[in-house]
């Protein structure tokens, strides 16, 4: 194929492309698939689908999530207004769920985290209803940054910065109040130093 019948085959699917988007102007108005398709059919679109998917939105690693970009509780109200991370204390029933920690290695800078607990179980079915004695699930921090539930007795901290690093973990009823008994919550702490 010589470069003049590429260009014209180029000319060609220009002139077909144009007439489909005419065609489809009207339905991609109020279709974003066909608006999709008609960009697409152009030859720009996929460029800027792309562009338009990842404009603002910086890759987060492990670490920076650990370092303060954890999981966003902006996206759903627990019931507490602004003060997402100021659970209510919910007075656990008798009788009263206990918990430990413990960390196991998983390579140089990931740790496994055993949540042990009895008078409990883990009910992510349950999570944003309403308070069922001895369910729920966990919270966790890592330097006071709260990371993403837990819904089962083991959690992968993976890639932790080199330091010293404080672990705590509430246990919180489906509604996400903290768990206590008379008045004090029901956590553990331990620390982990990563060199």
């Amino acid at each position: 194929m010589s470069v003049q019948d590429i260009a014209a085959c180029a000319r060609e699917t220009y002139a077909a492309t144009q007439i489909n988007i005419d065609a489809t102007e009207n339905i991609a108005m109020s279709n974003p698939i066909a608006l999709l398709v008609a960009g697409l059919a152009g030859g720009a679109g996929l460029g800027a689908l792309v562009t338009a998917t990842v404009i603002d939105r910086p890759a987060m690693s492990k670490a920076a999530m650990s370092e303060g970009m954890a999981h966003d509780h902006s996206a759903h109200d627990h019931g507490q207004g602004d003060a997402m991370h100021d659970h209510k204390m919910v007075e656990a029933a008798d009788p009263a769920p206990t918990l430990e920690i413990e960390l196991h290695s998983d390579g140089p800078q990931s740790r496994n985290l055993h949540i042990m607990t009895t008078n409990f179980t883990f009910d992510p079915e349950g999570v944003n209803g309403a308070h069922r004695p001895g369910h729920g699930h966990a919270h966790v921090y890592i330097n006071g940054v709260k990371q993403p539930r837990a819904y089962s007795p083991w959690v992968q901290l993976d890639a932790l910065p080199k330091g010293t690093h404080e672990i705590r973990v509430t246990l919180n009823a489906n509604d996400h109040g903290h768990l206590a008994t008379n008045g004090t919550p029901i956590e553990a702490v331990t620390t982990v130093t990563i060199e």
